[in-house]
């Protein structure tokens, strides 16, 4: 796939699960994405700044709506495999630190793209015992729709994403079969010292 189309796919993604509100226990994950998305597609197109790639910006608006309504853990998890249980605390939070900070370097490159572009829902396959969702969508805009899933789970307050696909792709094992080949040659540290090159390399402006 182009890679303007993944990373636009991935920020507008992570975008349209996020919210200041809290969540009601009994909304229904597809409707929580529903009204969330318009709310903070609106707020993208409204900041030069964050268009602009302002990193600032753009890491306030993860921390304070994104991360809340992610299970970040369990993504950093399964990105890294059977290795996350051999880590240690210190390296566990080291890794979803660096990851974290992959994931929104990667969606300051793509926040400029979003223009006129809007999420069309696809009906919800789902029982009301179920506790793991997939919500399915599409981005419109120019050119061909884009495929944009989410893999949501259950938890005691809320709906919380753990895995995002895009145009057929899951993100999780995408980075999975990356992080394995790190961790094969160099380890857990090895994997933690990439990952912190790769986003000194993009915060200096060096990395592609």
């Amino acid at each position: 796939m182009q890679r303007r189309h993944w990373i636009f796919s991935l920020i507008t993604a992570a975008a349209v699960l996020v919210s200041p509100l809290a969540m009601a226990e009994a909304e229904a994950p597809d409707a929580l994405v529903k009204r969330i998305s318009s709310d903070v597609l609106a707020s993208v197109k409204a900041d030069p700044a964050i268009q602009k790639g302002d990193i600032s910006r753009i890491v306030a608006l993860v921390d304070a709506k994104i991360m809340p309504n992610v299970n970040f853990s369990r993504m950093t998890s399964m990105a890294v495999g059977r290795a996350w249980r051999q880590a240690t605390p210190e390296q566990q939070k080291q890794l979803q630190d660096e990851f974290k900070t992959l994931l929104v370097r990667t969606y300051a490159g793509a926040l400029g793209e979003v223009r006129d572009h809007t999420l069309s829902f696809k009906p919800m396959r789902s029982k009301p015992e179920d506790t793991e969702v997939v919500v399915r969508t599409e981005v419109r805009g120019k050119g061909e729709p884009i495929q944009l899933d989410y893999r949501l789970e259950k938890t005691p307050d809320s709906w919380k994403i753990y895995d995002l696909n895009v145009l057929g792709v899951w993100l999780v094992e995408t980075y999975k079969s990356q992080f394995a080949q790190e961790i094969s040659t160099k380890g857990i540290d090895g994997l933690i010292a990439n990952l912190a090159q790769r986003n000194k390399s993009a915060a200096s402006g060096k990395a592609s």
